[in-house]
Parts: structure tokens; sequence; C-alpha cells
């Protein structure tokens, strides 16, 4: 009889980082292999979101220890979270997730009270949110929806291009 293989195991998000002071929730897809095997949001060496988030905020995260990325965030006012729960994904392009679970981004809003602007890291995270969020009541007129080029080295647009589209997050930190 021929062995089979393990069927894929599901991948989940990490906690979202964020609190009360929180102005900008930046929301990616769910995490990829790298990232979950470092436990750290965007860990892959080639992914530029640290490098494009230094620019925001006008601090230099990508020479920070982890922990203290994720500080220098939270004192820009700048959350983190996924707008997936759980997946199957073999590797880690978001083409190649199925059976995701949603994440309750309604419920995270409504424990923000500064929020202003929730950006979307690619086209996934932006089609997946967007979808969660319609009809919820959860978007008030003057909260801002941004659509990002994602940060991944799978996106292949320019860094400079990248970071023209990022740059106007500071509007939202006040950076």
């Amino acid at each position: 009889m021929p062995i089979q293989p393990e069927p894929e195991r599901p991948s989940r998000c990490f906690a979202p980082v964020c609190d009360a002071d929180v102005r900008l929730l930046v929301l990616g897809s769910l995490p990829g292999q790298r990232s979950l095997a470092m436990q750290q949001y965007y860990a892959h060496p080639q992914n530029q979101f640290w490098r494009l988030m230094s620019e925001v905020t006008g601090a230099s995260l990508v020479a920070l220890p982890y922990e203290e990325r994720l500080a220098g965030l939270l004192a820009c006012g700048i959350g983190l979270w996924d707008v997936i729960n759980e997946a199957t994904r073999p590797g880690s392009l978001d083409t190649r997730i199925t059976g995701a679970l949603p994440n309750d981004l309604a419920a995270l809003l409504a424990s923000l009270p500064k929020l202003r602007a929730m950006a979307f890291n690619g086209k996934t995270a932006s089609r997946i949110g967007r979808r969660q969020l319609a009809g919820t009541g959860s978007i008030t007129t003057d909260m801002a929806l941004i659509d990002l080029p994602s940060s991944s080295p799978a996106y292949t647009l320019s860094y400079a291009e990248k970071a023209r589209n990022w740059i106007m997050l500071r509007d939202w930190i006040g950076a």
C-alpha cells in the first residue's frame, strides 16, 4: 500500500500588535513560512516591510531587534495584524491560500478608539479585508482604507515605487 503524504497543516496568524493609541492598522494576508518559523511578522529577509515602515516612521526599524521594531510601530500609533486567521498554504505565495478563515476585524476595530486608517499590504489582504468589513458598520465615513503594493519579494514592483505608495501612511500617523 503506497504511503500517503501528510495533509498540509493549516497556518495560523499571529496575535494583533495593537494598543488603544493605534491610529493606523496595517493588515497583511497571512504570515509566510519564514515568518511562521521565526514567529515574527515579516521575517523573510527579502520582504521589504520593515524597510518601508522605516521610511514611514522616520526610525531605522530594520536594525532593531524584533520586539523593539514592534514597540517602534506602536510608539508611532501603528498596529499590525492579518485578515486571515487560518488557512492552508503550501509555501508563502498568497495565490496558494485555500480554506481561509477570516479574523474578526470588526471586533478589533471596536477596540481601537483612535483608529483613523487601515492599510492593506497587498491585493489579497485588500480583497479579503474589504469583503470582511463590508456591511459590518465598522467603517466610519472618516476612516481611510488604503491599498498598498505588497512588501513581499514576490511582488516585483521596484522598491522606489513601493516606497512612493507606502510613504503616504505618514499622513495617518502624524510623522
